[in-house]
């Protein structure tokens, strides 16, 4: 039996199949379509998405900045319009990555079969069931067993359905169009965004071949979910939204989208659990979708590697749902308030004066550029590093980030923390225990193999608490 199914190869599936895999984790990845295809879909890993994967092994490290206190800027949007400036440590390197969904998938497809993980590409699943001591998954070439499923399959989820978890719900108020066709007149065409009587058009130019087209509009009716999408519908949103004829031919691809949203409310019934859009949707303003999943699958993934293994308690899964269904509502809160935004009207330009004018403070950019990259995430509340994402600092001759991809906690020890030299040999078959004579914020730090704090302090009895709340008791 196997120990993980993962239920669709998108990236989050593969990212998540390929950090089972590294931990020797049997895992199957079962994905309907034969080959990956290449979508003008998402291309923007954001800052906390590539500090988790720097962490994981799977980009380099930055080069060291000369000021370890210098922050790294680069221009964003919010709501359509160019207000924003995303920011982040330069010890971490840039605060955005542009990189084709497509190429993330073959990347974490190809570290995945390299660790081993069995991929059954053109298999759809029919069926899945939770037998209480494993789960059955049902595709059309036969029956698989595992003790756990994974849902990375997409808004249509087959396992959401499976496991009976309803969603929360907010119905889409504009129609989006993506398409990748030839402009016939692109010198008339405004690259970037645009803002017109009836919604908004993202276009990325290209005068010598495809053009990725993005159309918006918040005219009602909006069309059914799922209706069919010609190049006269995506020509005609265009015209109306820029007010004069764009021309366009030789689509490659056309696709819809809205701002609908769904969140599941729960991301694990027994032995079933959900990452990625089977977990959330949402409007795919400033590429959050993408970043939202690949961290639901960072998160899940040592968790459950340890779980199988036996060196954590199955409580350990809990954790998941508790840490990252409030990040996805943040997530959705901030694109349901673009949305709002972009609103055409003349009605809400003070409102996109006011955001605009809190915006150009400091403060409120970075409020909005940490929710945006997600390194606002805080998981709970507790009391000094607990919780937070710890940086990369320097560890005797290594860095914080380099400790971290063999995929084990690591009990960090400063200087005056002998106490707990025997507390860390409690649990060496899970923690790997790391001296060092740095000021990392606290005397002991528990990190976890996603870079989050678990616990910080001295004493040694709060150490063994948390240790035992955390990979059980010894």
């Amino acid at each position: 039996m196997r120990g993980v199914i993962v239920a669709g190869g998108g990236p989050v599936g593969m990212l998540l199949a390929a950090e089972l895999g590294r931990q020797g984790v049997p895992t199957t990845v079962v994905e309907k379509l034969t080959e990956t295809h290449d979508e003008p879909r998402a291309g923007t890993l954001h800052a906390r998405t590539a500090q988790s994967l720097l962490r994981r092994g799977y980009l380099p490290a930055p080069p060291r900045p000369r000021d370890p206190h210098a922050v790294v800027e680069v221009p964003f949007h919010f709501g359509g319009r160019p207000v924003l400036t995303l920011e982040s440590p330069a010890i971490e390197g840039a605060p955005m990555i542009g990189q084709a969904q497509s190429d993330i998938e073959r990347f974490f497809e190809a570290q995945a079969r390299a660790r081993g993980v069995e991929i059954l590409r053109g298999h759809r699943i029919t069926g899945v069931r939770d037998d209480g001591s494993h789960v059955t998954v049902t595709t059309d070439h036969g029956e698989l067993t595992a003790a756990y499923v994974v849902g990375c399959d997409g808004a249509r989820s087959t396992v959401r359905e499976a496991a009976g978890i309803t969603g929360t719900t907010h119905p889409a108020t504009f129609a989006g169009i993506l398409g990748l066709a030839r402009l016939g007149d692109p010198a008339r065409v405004p690259g970037g965004w645009t803002h017109g009587p009836t919604g908004w058009t993202l276009i990325n130019v290209n005068p010598a071949g495809h053009s990725r087209i993005l159309t918006h509009e918040f005219t009602e009716p909006l069309p059914e979910r799922g209706a069919p999408v010609t190049l006269e519908d995506l020509r005609a949103a265009a015209s109306r939204i820029l007010g004069h004829d764009v021309p366009m031919a030789d689509p490659v691809f056309l696709g819809r989208f809205s701002d609908f949203t769904r969140l599941a409310d729960t991301y694990r019934r027994g032995r079933l659990l959900l990452a990625g859009d089977a977990a959330h949707v949402h409007a795919p303003l400033g590429g959050q979708g993408l970043n939202l999943g690949l961290q639901d699958a960072v998160n899940l993934g040592w968790k459950l590697a340890m779980v199988v293994a036996g060196t954590a308690p199955e409580t350990l899964l809990d954790t998941y749902h508790a840490e990252r269904h409030p990040v996805a509502e943040a997530v959705i809160e901030n694109t349901r308030a673009q949305a709002a935004l972009m609103r055409p009207g003349p009605e809400f330009e003070p409102l996109r004066a006011l955001v605009a004018d809190l915006l150009s403070t400091p403060d409120g950019n970075r409020l909005l550029s940490d929710r945006i990259s997600a390194q606002g995430v805080r998981y709970g509340d507790g009391p000094g590093l607990d919780g937070t994402f710890l940086p990369n600092l320097p560890v005797g001759e290594q860095s914080v980030a380099q400790l971290l991809p063999p995929g084990r906690p690591v009990l960090l020890l400063g200087p005056g923390t002998h106490d707990l030299t025997d507390v860390a040999a409690r649990w060496k078959d899970a923690v790997d225990a790391v001296a060092h004579e740095e000021d990392l914020g606290a005397p002991a730090i528990l990190l976890r193999p996603d870079g989050y704090v678990a616990w910080s302090g001295q004493d040694a009895d709060h150490a063994t608490a948390a240790l035992t709340r955390w990979f059980g008791p010894r």
